[in-house]
């Protein structure tokens, strides 16, 4: 027997039996790689042994050594882009993106060991499983599985694997759009950001992420001169600025609908009942509706995406047990519809607020964000494969209240949608947690899913 022949019966082995092909070997066999290399932002992780892994993969696969780079802007960072080539028709590339770097784990923290790549019933366990290194092992599988069939696409199909996901200017997406534009432009991206949902073990939908919030933190600050605690004044810099946070919490800024949380209440509607729905009908037709927007709002979720919100995350005051404080600062964090204006929304707290004597302070520069339009050409292919792997399953536009590098590519001009076929569980979120894992099927299934998508954009 080959070893070539017993590695493939050995990986076999631990697949589901339904699930045993080249392909799904394959792709689990590079998922256990990229799991079992730290990819942390520690002395031990190492995104470029990660990206020269995958980079090794695709040559041995046949691509040619110009179009399998990795680029590093450190040690330890480096992104790999790979690109099949198409037909050189006038159809621009698309990209297929995914991030290496992962949140530290401690072994201590896990039942298993989190840098393992362990199979446990019928999950994959490891520390990125979820968050982002499925993705990262299905792009470079499926350019891998395209080169094998011989398939010619009709345009080049780019992967990109990150190395510092939302890395800033210093590397990741905006590293590769300021310093290697031309390896990654593209008509538009997939990304993470999406997926499916399981409620008690059932699909019952299929999110696509064609927007999300802008991040932007203030430091808020009172000063004063202090003295002696065992002389307590009437001014004081923490009661202060309690009192400020405390007029900010009862704020509520105002509602406003964009074209994908329309989209989302619409679909949502027809997935919920009783008031819930009749609410989700009830905004769209009339976002003004007071009724309907306080009942959406008990949920935090809801009630994120309706309006833009600010809360605060951090405090601190004081110098000594025994002295009246001279300082109290708190972090407000806020993230912001599309479209709104840090600038008013710094106006709105300083308002709400009303004491000149707390200081409101950006922590840092904005960067806005306009939701991807929802193509026909786009969404058209994700409902088609969606029906046809999991039917009756709808696929619904979601705008995230967090953050992805779909930002940067958006406001680069190419319009980035996340979407992944992977379904998890509602109430069994593990995403940077303990214990993170994916099922085996969703991996199989998201495998299969991505490998159709691209393959209809790309004919």
């Amino acid at each position: 027997m080959s070893v070539l022949r017993w590695m493939w019966l050995v990986g076999a082995l631990a697949l589901p039996q339904s699930s045993v092909n080249p392909q799904d070997v394959l792709a689990r066999d590079i998922f256990k790689e990229l799991i079992e290399i730290n990819t942390t932002d520690t002395p031990a992780g190492d995104c470029t042994k990660a990206a020269q892994a995958m980079a090794a993969r695709l040559k041995v696969a046949g691509f040619p050594d110009q179009d399998v780079q990795v680029l590093a802007p450190a040690p330890r960072k480096g992104n790999l882009v790979g690109r099949l080539r198409g037909s050189g028709g006038n159809q621009k590339p698309i990209l297929l993106l995914a991030h290496l770097d992962v949140v530290e784990a401690r072994r201590e923290d896990w039942t298993m060991d989190p840098f393992l790549f362990t199979e446990q019933g019928n999950y994959f366990y490891g520390r990125g499983t979820s968050d982002d290194k499925s993705m990262a092992a299905i792009w470079v599988a499926t350019l891998i599985r395209l080169k094998q069939e011989g398939f010619v696409p009709k345009r080049d199909i780019i992967v990109a694997l990150t190395a510092d996901e939302e890395g800033g200017e210093h590397n990741g997406v905006q590293w590769l759009l300021r310093n290697n534009r031309e390896l990654i432009d593209a008509e538009f991206a997939i990304n993470e950001g999406g997926g499916g949902e399981l409620k008690n073990g059932k699909p019952i939908l299929h999110s696509v992420q064609a927007s999300e919030k802008m991040y932007q933190s203030f430091r808020l600050e009172v000063t004063n001169p202090g003295g002696h605690s065992s002389r307590p004044a009437k001014e004081n810099a923490i009661y202060r600025l309690a009192d400020g946070l405390t007029r900010l919490s009862k704020y509520q800024f105002p509602v406003r609908l964009t074209e994908v949380t329309q989209a989302y209440f619409k679909k949502m509607a027809d997935l919920t009942s009783g008031q819930s729905s009749l609410d989700m009908r009830a905004i769209v037709k009339n976002p003004t509706d007071q009724k309907a927007i306080s009942r959406l709002a008990e949920s935090p979720y809801e009630n994120a995406l309706i309006r833009t919100t600010c809360v605060a995350t951090r405090l601190d005051a004081g110098h000594a047990d025994n002295a009246l404080p001279q300082t109290a600062q708190a972090v407000v964090n806020c993230r912001l519809l599309p479209g709104d204006s840090a600038v008013e929304v710094r106006a709105t707290i300083v308002r709400i607020i009303n004491d000149p004597k707390i200081s409101v302070t950006p922590i840092e520069i904005p960067t806005p964000g306009n939701p991807s339009p929802l193509r026909p050409d786009v969404m058209g292919p994700i409902e088609r494969i969606t029906e046809a792997m999991w039917p009756g399953i709808p696929v619904i536009p979601i705008m995230s209240t967090g953050a992805t590098d779909g930002l940067y590519l958006r406001n680069a001009g190419i319009p980035t949608y996340g979407v992944s076929g992977i379904f998890s569980d509602v109430d069994d979120d593990r995403e940077h947690g303990k214990d993170e894992r994916i099922g085996m099927k969703q991996f199989y299934d998201a495998r299969e899913f991505l490998y159709r998508l691209v393959k209809a954009y790309s004919s």
